[in-house]
């Protein structure tokens, strides 16, 4: 038998990997309404009282909104990058395996943020991270499908580079957050909101 041979017996479908992802997501989206948390309140609060004992969640519901978009970003944009991944390899999966890692841990993230991002910068370098290698794997896992021929033979040079350049939108939204979060604290967060406009930037210049 070959070696070309051997490579190719040595490939895998990309089914178990989708299923696990979809798998973490899908928690990992739940557990962020806990960073929320119910406020204690006490039971002879008037009704008025009880209205700003509320209102004082926003800053929480702020950091969940944000980071359950981002999630949905990412699921959305692995979704679409499966459509062009046709195998897998077992350094395929090890990437995505430490992708899920971070992916996973953005409830936690997301908590220390709402919690304390406000008044501590080491609470916003844990959240911004967190996303940044996240990011960085992602783009890893595109690079390395790309590199190894894992993905359709049929795919343009215009869609690589398209799907490589969106792979970087997360990491440089990360860098940029990161130093904003130096002087707005956790509001720098709010850098992620350009991401979409990055994405139709891309999409414009790669594919009209």
């Amino acid at each position: 038998m070959s070696k070309n041979q051997d490579s190719i017996n040595l490939w895998m479908t990309t089914s178990r990997i989708e299923t696990l992802v979809d798998g973490i997501f899908a928690i990992a989206m739940t557990l962020l309404v806990l960073s929320i948390g119910v406020p204690d309140i006490a039971y002879n609060l008037s009704e008025a009282a009880f209205q700003q004992q509320l209102w004082l969640l926003w800053p929480k519901l702020m950091c969940y909104a944000l980071s359950f978009w981002i999630l949905s970003g990412f699921w959305r944009n692995n979704h679409q990058q499966f459509q062009f991944i046709k195998r897998s390899d077992s350094s395929l999966i090890t990437i995505n395996i430490f992708w899920l890692l971070f992916i996973a841990l953005v409830p936690f993230s997301t908590e220390i943020i709402s919690e304390y991002g406000g008044t501590y910068f080491t609470a916003n370098l844990i959240f911004q991270l967190n996303l940044l290698f996240a990011g960085v794997l992602y783009y890893l896992n595109w690079y390395y499908s790309v590199w190894k021929g894992l993905v359709d033979e049929t795919l343009n040079e215009s869609t690589i580079k398209l799907m490589r350049d969106i792979n970087l939108i997360l990491p440089l939204c990360s860098v940029l957050a990161l130093g904003l979060s130096f002087y707005f604290y956790a509001w720098g967060s709010l850098a992620y909101i350009i991401s979409p406009f990055l994405k139709k930037i891309l999409e414009k210049k790669y594919l009209s």
